[in-house]
C-alpha cells in the first residue's frame, strides 16, 4: 500500500502518522508539504493531527484552503483513501468532504486523554478488521473536537450507516452529537476520526487498538 502524509505548519502529528504507516505497512509514506501542486500516485492520503496554521480562523479552515487540498480532493474523486484524524478531520469538514463541523468541546476545556469507543461499521476499507460493537481505546487530543451537524444531516449519516465510531456511553469528551467520533463520506473512501489510532499501534505507546484500522487499509488497498 502506497500513502502519504500531507504536512501543515503547525502539524505537529505528521512523524507519528509516518512511523505508523511504515511500521504497518514496511514502506515510507510520501510526505507532502501543504503548498505543493501535485500528489505521487498513492492509495492512502493521511491528514494528521495538530494545530495547523495555529488554529486561526477556524480550525482546519485555512489549511483546507492550501494548494494540496485541490489534489486531496481529486484523489477522493477518485475513490481513493483519505483518512483525516483530528485536525485532519477538521480539515475534511472545512474543505466539504464531509459534512457537519467541529465546534469547541462542550466543557470548553482542551482534553487529552484515552477514551473508549465503539465501532459502529464494518463495511468500510477503514474498518474492516474489526467487529461491528467491539470497544476499542484511542486517545484524543482536542480543544474543538464538538462533532455538530444538523438533525437531517444526522439521520443521513445514521440511516446511511456512515458513523464508523462513537464514543462510549459515558465517555464522550466533547459533547459531539450521537456521540460521534468518526463519520464516512457517502463513497466510504474518507474516513474522519478526531481520536488518534497512529498513536496505539505499539504496546510501548499504550495500546494497539489502532492497528486494525491499518491492517484494514493494506488488506483493501494492497
Amino acid at each position: 500500500m502506497k500513502s502519504a502524509v500531507v504536512v501543515f505548519p503547525a502539524s505537529n502529528c505528521d512523524r507519528d502518522a509516518q512511523t505508523a504507516l511504515k511500521a504497518l505497512t514496511g514502506n515510507d509514506p510520501h510526505m507532502i508539504w501543504h503548498g505543493d501542486s501535485e500528489m505521487p500516485d498513492v492509495d492512502l492520503i493521511v491528514l494528521p493531527g495538530g494545530f495547523s496554521y495555529g488554529d486561526y480562523l477556524r480550525c482546519g479552515a485555512m489549511a483546507s484552503q492550501s494548494h494540496i487540498i485541490r489534489e486531496v480532493k481529486a484523489h477522493a474523486e477518485r475513490g481513493g483513501a483519505v483518512l483525516g484524524i483530528c485536525n485532519g478531520f477538521q480539515v475534511l469538514t472545512e474543505s466539504h468532504l464531509l459534512p457537519g463541523a467541529l465546534m469547541r468541546n462542550a466543557n470548553l476545556k482542551f482534553v487529552c486523554r484515552p477514551v473508549a469507543l465503539e465501532v459502529n461499521e464494518t463495511q468500510s476499507a477503514f474498518t474492516r478488521k474489526y467487529e461491528s460493537g467491539q470497544r476499542v481505546s484511542f486517545p484524543v487530543a482536542h480543544g474543538d473536537g464538538n462533532y455538530f451537524a444538523d438533525e437531517a444531516t444526522l439521520n443521513l449519516l445514521e440511516g446511511e450507516g456512515r458513523v464508523a465510531f462513537r464514543y462510549a456511553p459515558g465517555d464522550n469528551p466533547n459533547g459531539s452529537a450521537h456521540n460521534i467520533a468518526g463519520i464516512l463520506n457517502e463513497k466510504r473512501n474518507v474516513l474522519g476520526l478526531m481520536p488518534h489510532p497512529e498513536r496505539v499501534v505499539d504496546p510501548l505507546l499504550g495500546g494497539t487498538d489502532g492497528v486494525a484500522m491499518f491492517q484494514s487499509l493494506i488488506e483493501a488497498l494492497s
